[in-house]
């Protein structure tokens, strides 16, 4: 199909401290983590790697073999003061206003899920064909809704696990998506 690209977006693997909310909270991936991406992206055809800034993705990209550049819109969301936090220590009524609307209940100072779209939209935007993003569930999740309409609740439907693999095959006015690899 004419003006059609291929775009990969790859799950950091997993990080040093797990189960936490993980943001803009610069954290390390585990060895096995990077393994995993590695083992994960063996056959995949990409032509370029993207990578979030934060180390837990940016690591796992230089472990690809190919030359990555660097692209801070494709952090997670900012949890603002719940990022590094564990869930079950944050107030049950908030966080439970966040995962029902997180645009209108966002993490005290941090980002509205419309302004992770619009990043993620604006550097999806500018991806060639045969991209291999390597990024964070948040923004995946992001892509997800701008390429396909999908809400923030449809999203959350979407099993990420760290080192998952998904494949957009994007139209210039849609998207489907091609398959995800686990």
């Amino acid at each position: 199909m004419s003006g059609a690209r291929t775009v990969h977006l790859l799950r950091h693997g997993a990080t040093v401290r797990p189960g936490l909310l993980l943001g803009h909270l610069d954290v390390a991936v585990t060895p096995q983590g990077i393994a995993d991406c590695v083992r994960v992206v063996a056959g995949a055809a990409f032509t370029q790697i993207v990578s979030s800034d934060l180390s837990r993705a940016a690591d796992c990209a230089a472990a690809l073999g190919a030359p990555v550049r660097h692209d801070p819109r494709w952090r997670e969301l900012d949890f603002g003061t719940w990022d590094g936090c564990d869930p079950a220590t944050l107030p049950t009524d908030a966080l439970a206003a966040f995962w029902r609307d997180p645009d209108s209940n966002p993490p005290p100072q941090g980002e509205r899920w419309s302004g992770l779209v619009t990043r993620v939209t604006a550097a999806l935007a500018d991806l060639p064909d045969g991209t291999l993003v390597v990024t964070h569930g948040g923004a995946i999740r992001a892509a997800l809704a701008s390429a396909c309409g999908f809400d923030a609740r449809q999203v959350w439907a979407f099993d990420l696990p760290c080192a998952a693999l998904l494949t957009l095959r994007l139209w210039p006015d849609t998207a489907q998506v091609a398959g995800l690899r686990t």
